[in-house]
């Protein structure tokens, strides 16, 4: 009996062996039948005229860089960069002790030239008198007249610069000149301001636009009247584009580069858009422009979006969807344009959570 055991069970091994090998390949693995059985469709040539996308950034027609036109420490500092202010609005003081001394000391020196001014008043009425009645010369009266009017001449010297002392005393209080966003604020509490140096930068967010610089051959060849399509990639797919309000043409072109700068104004009120922000400008179909048979169009479904990776599956020789990044163009309708990965021929999936799958 303890021989028999291991005959037997070698006996059943080897009956059961052909039978493991006869097994369809559907029940050890049916990736490839699922590949197989996926929804796919061919990358065609795009049909109309082709759309050029030039990268650009998002500018404030409105910017202001606020400088100190006085000396002084920062005494005050009411603001913060992304804080909204209003016209008018106190930013920030500098000591104005020293400012406020000199106001005095001008005020003081108007108050005694006029003083001065009085005693010359009365002193030429007094010789005009005189020379009514015949008790003095002609010259002493012309000499009284010229004191009168040196006297006063000094008076109005003496406001002049009072005046300017008390304009130098209001320029230690900084003012937002226009309502608008505080963009960046490169001093702190204390530091010393001096004539010239920024202080703060402030831009008005309800007038922006997007500039790009795009050949000149390009911009000679722009469809009149036609605008073009801003992408703001930082933005919810929903308002990544919008079409703008303008379009300006610089009249110069540029001798280094040989591009000409393109401004297109947003429309105001867009919310999470403000300056610095990378965005796209693509143009408008130039006037006579013939279609693009080189441009790749996929369905829009077919986009695989993961976190910063933007891709395809596309089927290989094989037969097996593997995952390709590509570069996005404009969408139009339900199909969406290929710059880069994918050539027109190629299969894609249409499925993405089914490729993902299969793979």
């Amino acid at each position: 009996m303890p021989r028999s055991a291991p005959l037997s069970r070698a006996r059943a091994l080897a009956l059961a062996l052909p039978l493991l090998v006869s097994l369809p390949p559907a029940i050890a693995g049916d990736a490839p039948a699922a590949a197989a059985a996926l929804p796919t469709t061919l990358a065609r040539a795009g049909s109309g005229s082709a759309q050029a996308g030039f990268d650009g950034v998002v500018e404030a027609v409105r910017q202001t860089v606020i400088a100190a036109q006085v000396p002084g420490a920062v005494v005050a500092l009411d603001v913060r960069a992304g804080d909204r202010v209003q016209a008018g609005q106190v930013l920030l003081r500098i000591d104005a002790r020293s400012a406020s001394l000199g106001a005095r000391a001008s005020d003081a020196q108007v108050q005694a030239a006029q003083a001065q001014l009085d005693v010359a008043t009365r002193e030429l009425q007094r010789q005009q008198r005189l020379y009514q009645k015949n008790y003095i010369s002609q010259a002493a009266l012309e000499q009284a007249e010229s004191a009168f009017k040196a006297t006063q001449a000094q008076v109005k010297a003496q406001l002049a610069q009072a005046d300017v002392a008390r304009t130098q005393t209001g320029l230690h209080v900084v003012r937002a000149p226009y309502a608008g966003v505080v963009a960046d604020v490169p001093v702190a509490l204390g530091d010393m301001a001096l004539p010239g140096r920024p202080l703060l930068t402030l831009y008005d967010p309800s007038s922006l636009r997007v500039t790009a610089a795009v050949p000149q051959t390009v911009a000679a060849r722009l469809a009149a009247g036609r605008l073009p399509e801003v992408e703001l990639p930082g933005l919810p797919a929903a308002s990544a584009r919008v079409t703008p309000t303008a379009l300006q043409v610089l009249p110069t072109v540029d001798a280094a580069t040989h591009t000409v700068e393109l401004r297109a104004s947003l429309p105001p009120g867009l919310p999470g858009v403000g300056p610095g922000q990378f965005a796209r400008l693509w143009l408008a179909p130039t006037a006579g422009g013939e279609p693009d048979a080189h441009r790749v169009t996929v369905p829009l479904q077919a986009v695989v979006r993961r976190a910063e990776m933007t891709g395809l599956y596309v089927l290989d020789a094989a037969g097996r969807p593997l995952l390709r990044q590509v570069r996005l163009g404009l969408a139009s309708g339900d199909r969406i344009e290929v710059l880069a990965g994918v050539n027109v021929g190629e299969r894609v999936v249409t499925d993405p959570q089914a490729a993902a799958r299969a793979r």
